[in-house]
């Protein structure tokens, strides 16, 4: 059962079938341009969408909203600094934010950043600076429904090598969890030979820590020697490890808004701090207000309680034996944030080219009001010069959980519109793309039925 109990409920919208079908058009066919009471359960992301604790709300009140030297920043500096044992800490607005800070003043035109898996606006932060995003997934990731524990691992031979060649190397940025791969775990075996192989080349190491609590967890349920270690112990562990890290803590800080950068650099740091200045705010607020300083110090303190932790992984792992049951397969082994449906089996008639995944959602939508996420050629994708359309490596239907705050009810829902869809799969078309711009497509992209 659900390790808390609901103190203030909120309305779910619900509409006709018709109804969404008309609300699908209006949004030509884009679920980012729905109005949230168009929507019945929102599974688009988990970022931001959580509900905060009656310790967060309460810490809100106490919230120092001075422009300089803020108490609250202090106590968020404090927090941060136990947790990741890194110097020095600058808050921003969100992760995008800290991530276009970095990347600024960390790498030079032309330079490589090196992932498991960059996410969509990590890989876009590094090309508007015209650095490359090159993402090196091990193996394992290919097989979505393969039994490996840690699919989110980098290939460390592959980085070796590209090291062994000269490749220009600017940074390699680890992502814990891997959001888009799945929502698979690193394993502590992988961060500790990535940091040794970074060492040996004097390459820079950074974590995106979004879900450094969920990652955690995983390693303590699946890697030996950590099954008795706490969730909290092996993300310090994890964290001492990297040169520093940033982190949208939207996500397992449990909180609407917020992002950070974390640095052991006293040189980075002062130009990240410079340019945060002029972009963002003040170094003591960078962006945010005093009281959502609070709310994500003391969302930072609940996240790694186990109790919480083994509801949000195993209702994961529930949810993803549910989806198969209804005729949806996901990656697996379940992660803890998301359930990631495999579109091409689905719906194999459908090319990469007309969006699978993307189907899939709209489809999803119309039958039950349940909105997700594609992770797919639609965002993942990009055309290239000769007017080909570049395919994801997968097509996938991310169905994120937004923390504490639908039961398992809403979620039996999602899995009888699931199986309604199913039935009717071989009918189901792609969509083809009739505006959209050059960079991050799919957040504003206009589509039609194919």
């Amino acid at each position: 059962m659900e390790p808390f109990k609901i103190k203030m409920v909120e309305p779910l919208p619900m509409l006709s079938r018709e109804q969404r079908a008309a609300a699908l058009r209006s949004a030509d066919y884009n679920l980012f341009r729905l109005g949230a009471d168009q929507v019945t359960i929102d599974l688009f992301t988990d970022s931001g969408t959580g509900a905060m604790s009656a310790a967060q709300w309460a810490a809100l009140m106490v919230g120092d909203e001075s422009y300089a030297g803020a108490r609250s920043f202090f106590r968020f500096e404090r927090v941060v600094g136990e947790l990741t044992g890194h110097p020095h800490i600058l808050p921003t607005h969100q992760g995008r934010a800290a991530e276009r800070i970095l990347f600024s003043c960390l790498l030079r035109p032309g330079q490589v950043s090196v992932s498991n898996t960059h996410f969509d606006t990590t890989r876009a932060n590094v090309e508007l600076i015209g650095g490359r995003a090159l993402d090196l997934p091990c193996r394992a990731a290919a097989e979505l429904d393969g039994k490996e524990p840690f699919k989110g691992n980098l290939d460390v031979e592959e980085l070796e090598s590209l090291l062994a060649r000269g490749v220009d190397v600017g940074c390699v940025v680890m992502t814990v969890t891997n959001n888009a791969g799945g929502g698979q775990p690193v394993s502590m075996a992988n961060l500790e030979a990535v940091r040794r192989v970074c060492d040996r080349h004097a390459v820079p190491f950074f974590l995106d820590a979004a879900r450094f609590a969920e990652n955690a967890y995983l390693i303590t349920q699946r890697e030996p020697g950590y099954e008795s270690r706490a969730p909290r112990q092996v993300a310090e562990e994890m964290f001492a490890l990297a040169d520093g890290c940033v982190a949208s803590l939207k996500k397992d800080a449990i909180a609407n808004i917020g992002g950070l950068i974390t640095l052991r650099s006293a040189e980075l740091a002062a130009r990240c701090r410079e340019l945060l200045i002029a972009t963002e705010g003040f170094p003591t607020y960078g962006g945010l207000a005093g009281r959502d300083l609070e709310a994500l110090a003391q969302g930072l303190l609940e996240v790694t309680d186990p109790a919480y932790l083994r509801h949000r992984a195993d209702t994961a792992t529930w949810f993803a034996d549910e989806l198969e049951s209804a005729g949806f397969p996901c990656v697996r082994p379940a992660g803890c944030h998301a359930v990631y449906v495999d579109a091409r089996r689905v719906l194999p008639h459908v090319p990469a080219r007309r969006f699978p995944a993307h189907a899939l959602a709209c489809e999803l939508y119309l039958e039950g009001g349940v909105r997700g996420f594609e992770v797919g050629t639609l965002s993942f994708g990009r055309v290239l010069e000769d007017g080909r359309e570049e395919e994801a490596p997968h097509e996938l239907l991310r169905l994120a959980l937004p923390r504490r705050v639908y039961t398992r009810s809403h979620l039996e829902h999602v899995v009888r519109s699931a199986a309604a869809v199913s039935a009717r799969a071989g009918s189901i078309s792609g969509y083809r793309i009739t505006e959209a711009p050059r960079s991050l497509r799919h957040f504003t992209a206009k589509l039609v039925p194919a």
